[in-house]
């Protein structure tokens, strides 16, 4: 049973100071995907590649929240409780295999549904927040408040990939803002930034694109191919953004009524 423990120990230990790591690096500005990847191979000390490890490098903020998750990772804590776990397992001959397994099981849906939730991320987000500002000399900003961010819309950084939808055409060919996204910045393999490109920028292979929209759309964007099936989804990202745009105009149209109800009573 002592096994059982030790093993949810270490992963929460693991989840809440790469959780912690992830609030930290975003609040420097890095997108909430980029900063949980670069905790996480921080902390495991594999998958950190050379052009994602110069965004760290050349941050000086990025760079100590980066090198406290490697002294973490090098303490050897996680080395240590696993071991720690291997021994209680063979001390442990003829007990009972089935109540460890289910208490296993619990632990770990249970770690899994507090890692998926976003009121619990929220909740940590802030209080980490509040720490950092309180006890660290990191430079905390609130960088949805600044850019007005809500609801579903969200920042995203998207990798132009060879086979994509978006390499070898302009971005007016492409009719991204029919879809609801905006393209803020482009930026080249060899690192020349171009913001608020206009519509006759070829998009190439390795260009990083910045864009704000729904998140649903940012993603499928991400995951659509050059072909038949990507075009499709296109269209029906178009047909979804009106019908968004729909919904919206109604809510404003209903709001405004409302206010004059208010403001001109029966």
């Amino acid at each position: 049973m002592v096994a059982a423990i030790s093993l949810i120990l270490v992963l929460t230990v693991s989840l809440l100071v790469t959780r912690i790591a992830t609030v930290a690096l975003a609040h420097t500005g890095l997108s909430r995907e980029a900063a949980r990847f670069q905790a996480r191979s921080a902390l495991t000390g594999v998958g950190y590649t050379t052009k994602e490890a110069e965004k760290i490098v050349n941050h000086p903020v990025r760079r100590k929240i980066l090198m406290l998750l490697m002294l973490v990772g090098n303490a050897g804590i996680v080395t240590v409780l696993s071991s720690a776990i291997l021994t209680f397992v063979r001390t442990e001959e003829g007990g009972d295999w089935l109540w460890r397994l289910i208490l296993i099981i619990v632990g770990l849906a249970a770690l899994w549904t507090a890692a998926q939730s976003e009121w619990l991320d929220k909740r940590i987000s802030r209080a980490v927040s509040y720490l950092l500002a309180k006890y660290t000399d990191i430079d905390v900003r609130d960088y949805s408040g600044i850019l007005h961010l809500g609801g579903d819309y969200q920042i995203a950084e998207l990798l132009a990939d060879p086979d994509g939808w978006l390499v070898n055409r302009r971005l007016a060919e492409l009719r991204l803002r029919d879809e609801g996204i905006v393209v803020l910045g482009v930026q080249t393999p060899g690192g020349k930034y171009f913001g608020a490109p206009t519509g006759d920028t070829l998009i190439k292979p390795g260009f990083v694109l910045w864009l704000y929209g729904r998140a649903d759309t940012l993603a499928d964007l991400d995951e659509r191919r050059s072909d038949t099936a990507g075009h499709m989804a296109h269209s029906a990202a178009v047909a979804e953004q009106n019908r968004e745009e729909r919904k919206q105009q109604a809510a404003l149209e209903e709001e405004a009524e409302a206010r004059d109800d208010e403001a001109f009573p029966d």
